[in-house]
């Protein structure tokens, strides 16, 4: 009886450390903005669908910089360049643009908390799941905290640097 509970309990405690290794808390911001990697045994799909409607990041962010004036630049991210490197992965984004904001002093920032970041999913439900990612370490961790906006499928991430009239400026040009 007793070696049977002790490996149990071995087991279990095996599983739950196997189980805590597999999330990773960090401090830097271009990895703090990645998932975890899935623990599902279901096959990954190689490519992702296209998004719905033929959005993409790039009109997008195009109608944005028309409608708030100090959205300044855009750029397209590329699998080269993200930082997070989501790009095209499956349940990721299909296309990301950065969109610079004039308000934003510091000339060092990235990503979106240089303005703005609008990221284009295949469907809603993969937009919601980046949100409450990203939503998950900005309460977790405030110093990584945005505003998102979520509108079918697509993501507009805001810097925390705006105020949130400011912000709201991204979500209503977005909508």
């Amino acid at each position: 009886m007793r070696r049977t509970t002790l490996t149990l309990l071995t087991a279990g405690l095996l599983a739950a450390t196997a189980a805590c290794s597999s999330s990773t808390t960090t401090s830097s911001p271009a990895a703090a903005t990645e998932p975890a990697a899935s623990t599902s045994a279901a096959p990954a799909s190689p490519k992702a669908a296209p998004p719905a409607a033929g959005l993409d990041a790039a009109a997008i962010a195009a109608k944005i910089k028309k409608a708030v004036h100090t959205a300044t630049t855009t750029t397209n991210v590329t699998a080269a360049d993200d930082p997070n490197k989501l790009l095209g992965r499956p349940h990721q984004y299909t296309s990301a643009t950065v969109i610079t904001d004039s308000r934003i002093e510091d000339t060092n920032a990235e990503g979106a908390d240089r303005g703005a970041t609008v990221e284009v999913f295949a469907t809603a439900e993969d937009a919601k799941a980046r949100a409450a990612y990203i939503d998950a370490i900005g309460k977790a961790q405030p110093i990584f905290a945005e505003y998102d906006f979520v509108h079918g499928t697509v993501l507009v991430r805001v810097a925390k640097a705006l105020t949130p009239d400011q912000a709201a400026e991204y979500d209503k040009a977005a909508s």
